[in-house]
């Protein structure tokens, strides 16, 4: 009889002795638990922790979960009516709380470095007959690689996050059954550094201690993190890792998020990827994408320009860019407004485009601007040109913040767009503004045919149906802060 595995068209001799390594390294290293985790449409890790001497046999023949995962909001609520008839018609494969099967990559296979005893593997969802959910965000971004493939390129990332880091305070009333509730109540916190000292030797030192659990979790899991820095805000870091190509720069932006708040929350602290922590005086975190083509067969950046466009002056994307980096350019620029919602995903990152917050406000790119939407980096002749983009936030789910910027870029340069001469102005009022809030931006999302084509119709209306009663909820919330305590401090 095959294997689940050989069903989903996936088992081979390669993957059938990856398999076999990774059972033999879990008797070599007496492993007790394996996690087969799955990352969630909101970006959050989910799975089952199996006992070590089922891991082999999960790894072929998958593990059941099911499938109304798929189907929460940010408060962890089913969004569709699962038990009712018709509940599920627009989801084929959906329905009564079905069971999907997670079926791990055994490349991904680490040992955790903050529990004892325990590996991990990444895994992705499967319908029972071996169908793939395409439903699935990992999947959403490796059909929009396929698609830049086809058009003969790559993609590399460079991930420039923003967090808070705080120590957690006396008793947390999130365990305490008597304020149990749906969300739980927020952790009780101090800081690590007071803020408003940037890059400040003292208040690195002061916040050394979680930072030093930050980089050795990262290097203990392979992670290419480059550098740690205390920013502007209290309690506010920044970690900035090396460029990889795009899917395993999101694999790691997933699996740093996760190991962090966890090997910090054992060692007594609270680390939020949430835009915006629930407190007075606090200052926003981005999570700014550093992105560039390259050619799919020599890898050479398609964005490098040797000498600028004969007439062009520095405010002229061509100036820069290639006539393909202008053209990913521009069509960044023409769907940014429908690609929000993909980067800052939540009601609460949206407070962030504000006025000379080193955040975007309108729609606008610069060189070298840290106010524009979009930031060109580089220089003639110069391999690391690239654009970043800093309209994200840093809980976004990252499969869909690169799968948007892979469609909008394609569009414009199958389209031929030409980019708007660069601001040296980004807040004097210039260009469309961005969207102020999650329901403007699903509308913005839900009219642009393009995106909604690129991701497909089906895909669209399902991510919209999850994230509008996320809306919902604040608008009827009469603590706006409380609601953001609990549907996002403690969780993201």
């Amino acid at each position: 009889m095959t294997s689940f595995a050989a069903r989903c068209g996936l088992q081979d001799a390669a993957r059938e002795q990856a398999v076999r390594q990774v059972a033999q390294r879990i008797e070599a290293e007496r492993l007790e638990l394996v996690r087969f985790a799955w990352c969630d449409p909101h970006g959050v890790l989910r799975g089952k922790t199996l006992v070590a001497s089922a891991a082999e046999g999960a790894l072929r023949e998958g593990v059941g979960l099911v499938s109304t995962l798929m189907l929460k909001d940010t408060s962890d609520r089913t969004a569709y009516k699962v038990f009712e008839p018709g509940g599920t018609s627009t989801l084929p494969g959906f329905g009564f709380a079905n069971n999907l099967m997670l079926l791990a990559d055994p490349a991904s296979f680490r040992v955790l470095p903050w529990t004892p005893g325990t590996g991990w593997l990444r895994a992705q969802p499967w319908f029972q007959d071996g169908q793939p959910v395409e439903l699935d965000t990992r999947r959403v971004l490796q059909r929009a690689l396929q698609r830049l493939e086809a058009a003969g390129f790559g993609m590399r990332c460079g991930l420039e996050v923003e967090f808070h880091i705080y120590r957690l305070e006396g008793e947390q009333p999130m365990l305490d059954p008597a304020q149990s509730a749906w969300p739980p109540p927020a952790p009780q916190v101090r800081l690590v550094h007071p803020g408003y000292n940037l890059l400040t030797e003292a208040w690195y030192d002061l916040a050394e201690e979680p930072l030093r659990i930050v980089q050795r979790t990262a290097q203990a899991l392979g992670l290419p993190l480059l550098s740690l820095e205390v920013e502007l805000g209290p309690s506010q870091v920044e970690a900035v890792f090396d460029a990889t190509d795009a899917l395993t720069a999101a694999d790691n932006m997933v699996l740093f998020r996760n190991a962090v708040r966890m090997a910090l929350r054992r060692a007594g602290y609270h680390a939020t990827f949430m835009c915006r922590p629930p407190f007075p005086n606090i200052m926003s975190s981005g999570w700014h994408l550093h992105q560039s083509l390259v050619d799919a067969k020599t890898g050479r950046n398609v964005f490098r320009r040797e000498a600028p466009a004969a007439g062009s002056t520095p405010i002229d994307a061509g100036h820069t860019l290639s006539a393909v980096g202008e053209q990913y350019l521009a069509g960044l620029l023409a769907h940014a407004r429908a690609m929000a919602v993909f980067c800052t995903p939540t009601v609460n990152g949206f407070g962030r485009f504000r006025p000379n917050a080193l955040a975007p406000q309108a729609v606008l790119w610069g060189r070298d601007n840290r106010g524009a939407m979009l930031r060109v980096v580089g220089q003639c002749g110069d391999e690391g040109t690239r654009i970043e983009n800093r309209v994200g936030e840093p809980s976004a789910n990252p499969y869909l913040y690169f799968a948007s910027q892979i469609h909008a870029g394609l569009d414009g340069i199958e389209r031929g767009l030409r980019a708007p001469p660069a601001t040296d102005a980004p807040y004097a009022g210039g260009g469309e503004l961005l969207p102020t809030t999650l329901g403007e931006a699903l509308q913005h999302l839900q009219a642009d045919e393009a995106l909604r084509q690129a991701f497909g119709p089906d895909f669209i209306d399902y991510y919209v149906r999850l994230k509008q009663p996320e809306q919902q909820r604040y608008d009827a919330a009469e603590d706006k802060d409380e609601f953001h305590r609990r549907e996002y401090f403690g969780r993201f």
